[in-house]
């Protein structure tokens, strides 16, 4: 076993701990069991997600055991925003959702092969809804909401926010108990002594190690603790897992693997060793240099690129990764955009400015008009001088005729055209119909 504390604190993860120094005991005799909570409250997991579920990964390869715990229960509720009140989702939609949570949650971790012995630190995916769908009310109120003060409750940062605006439903309010007895009902099924999250979930898992305390009075288990990691920021103020079409998504139909590239190969220079540390496995020999190298030469991105090809890779997989990389390159030039299949064309297409124009092709505006409809020049006069100066590009063949028009054999795929001006500005057109 690695010291894992030391792993987290290096990666700029660590927050908060109960009682460090016994936690370091704790880990340092191990293996330890440890848990954290992802609730369905969308069809998939996104990118804000990864510090945790990596974090669980961190610790199984320094020699403990995750468990991955999906919230089917906790996500009939939903977790107190500090703003207003969450819409209830239905319950098939949830399961549903349980279901996709599960399957994704499961590519990050090693759990134990078809037809081979559990190992000791083999991870485990739970679902909450199997305990919490079949305590009773009186069990809850008794079992459980016996040892909750409503005066702490009170105290709670998101009940005040909540309290000093519209309010919250006994429903929401009633959260922290569901999860503390999560962790309560983890601690006696597995043994498990450790609960992580954001920092954000400190005080759900302060009232978690409270519950056990106060009902597991031997702590047949040993004693339970809590770590939570730095909630991630981005140095030009905006929300770190948000870009301009929304939220950065695990899953391929709602981020499409080449945006969920694009959204790493684009991290500021002041964010990306930040972003390496907490998502990457390289060793810190590795990230260094990759520091050293953004410092020197920071135009070639090469921070960024390892970033990207790594998170792309182990979310999408290679052979994906791959393509994107390919299509990449072959929007600058440097590849045959004829080796794009279609799929991966389009994603690349929709990250760049672009305009849709109905077909047929031999109706098509010419060129000057496509290449300023696309956005790629502010007007049909500039468009003409971008021809005339050897600066435009169809499908990466150099434009030199002001009057060009579009031909079938132009079309990809029967719907796409690329269009650049210079070296870096890169535009599309499709062809509707």
């Amino acid at each position: 076993m690695t010291d894992i504390i030391d792993e987290l604190e290096w990666r700029g993860l660590l927050a908060q701990t109960t009682d460090l120094d016994e936690l370091r005991k704790a880990l340092a005799d191990g293996p330890v069991t440890l848990y954290c909570g992802f609730d369905p409250t969308a069809g998939s997991l996104h990118v804000g997600h990864l510090t945790q579920i990596l974090t669980l990964a961190r610790f199984q390869q320094a020699g403990h055991r995750p468990i991955a715990l999906v919230g089917g229960g906790t996500g009939l509720i939903g977790d107190p925003k500090p703003t207003a009140e969450r819409s209830l989702n239905s319950v098939e939609m949830v399961q549903d959702w349980v279901q996709v949570l599960g399957r994704q949650l499961s590519a990050f971790l090693r759990f134990t092969p078809e037809g081979e012995q559990p190992q000791q630190t083999d991870a485990v995916l739970g679902n909450n809804a199997e305990w919490l769908g079949t305590i009773s009310a009186i069990e809850l109120l008794r079992d459980v909401g016996k040892y909750f003060s409503i005066n702490q409750m009170l105290q709670r940062e998101t009940v005040r926010a909540r309290l000093d605006g519209e309010g919250m439903s006994f429903t929401e309010f009633s959260y922290v108990l569901l999860q503390s007895y999560d962790f309560v009902e983890l601690y006696r099924r597995y043994g498990c002594t450790l609960q992580i999250g954001g920092s954000d979930q400190w005080g759900n898992i302060t009232a978690g190690l409270e519950l056990i305390r106060r009902t597991e009075g031997n702590r047949p288990h040993g004693q339970a603790h809590g770590l939570t990691t730095n909630l991630l920021t981005k140095s030009d103020g905006t929300k770190f897992g948000k870009t301009e079409t929304g939220t950065v998504w695990l899953d391929p139909e709602s981020t499409t693997p080449y945006a969920f590239y694009q959204f790493w190969f684009n991290a500021d220079d002041r964010d990306v060793i930040r972003y390496l540390k907490v998502f990457s496995f390289r060793s810190q020999e590795e990230i260094e240099e990759l520091e050293r190298q953004t410092a020197e030469r920071p135009a070639a991105r090469a921070a960024q690129r390892a970033l990207a090809e790594e998170l792309t890779t182990l979310v999408h997989g290679a052979e994906e990764c791959a393509k994107v990389i390919e299509a990449s390159r072959a929007l600058f030039g440097q590849a045959d955009l004829g080796n794009l299949d279609a799929a991966t064309l389009g994603a690349a297409l929709a990250e760049v400015p672009k305009a849709e124009v109905p077909g047929p092709v031999a109706e098509l505006p010419a060129l000057v008009d496509l290449l300023a409809a696309s956005g790629l020049v502010p007007s049909k006069s500039a468009a003409r001088r971008a021809i005339q100066e050897g600066g435009a590009y169809l499908n990466n063949t150099k434009v030199t005729d002001v009057d060009a028009r579009v031909v079938e054999a132009d079309v990809l795929h029967g719907r796409y055209l690329v269009l650049r001006r210079g070296k870096r500005n890169v535009g599309g057109v499709i062809v509707a119909g």
